[in-house]
Order: structure tokens, then sequence, then C-alpha cells
């Protein structure tokens, strides 16, 4: 989740990214989406295990800010919302 292009990022992990995607736009449980405005789904990546995601969560939360934005861009180089295609599912 983003703020805005180059903005504040969110990394997280969830069963549901439909339901949880539109939790974080609505701003309907407090923390750090909410404060800071990360409403924009600009990357996900889909796991085969709720373990195998939590370590990659890890992985990608222990990057730098360069390897996070690297990362947005070589699939959503315009830093659309990707909220729509995700919710179509």
């Amino acid at each position: 989740m983003a703020s805005r292009r180059n903005g504040t990022l969110y990394t997280g992990v969830t069963s549901n990214l439909v339901q949880r995607t539109w939790q974080h736009r609505e701003g309907v449980i407090a923390g750090f989406t909410k404060k800071y405005g990360c409403k924009l789904l600009v990357w996900f990546e889909n796991g085969d295990t709720m373990e195998g995601a939590i370590t990659r969560e890890k992985q990608i939360k222990g990057g730098s800010r360069a390897k996070k934005l690297a990362l947005i861009e070589s699939s959503n180089p315009e830093w659309n919302d990707l909220y729509d295609s995700v919710a179509l599912y």
C-alpha cells in the first residue's frame, strides 16, 4: 500500500486481499495505513502458504526503500491503484 507515488509505503500480509485493501482504503481500522494515508494498492504478490507469505513479508520489510520502490516499479511503473483489478475476483 502507498500514500502516493514515492510516498509512504506499507507492507502487510493477508488471507483476503480484497477485503483488507478495502479496509485500508476506507480507513476503518486504526493503525499505520490510516495514520499515513496509505490507500493505494500499488503492488501485491500471492503466496502458496501463509507461512511462506509471512516469510516473504519479513524479507520485503527488511529490505531497503530502494528495493521496495524497484519492486513496485518493476510491475507497476505508473503506480496505478490495483484495487479494481483484484476486486473483480
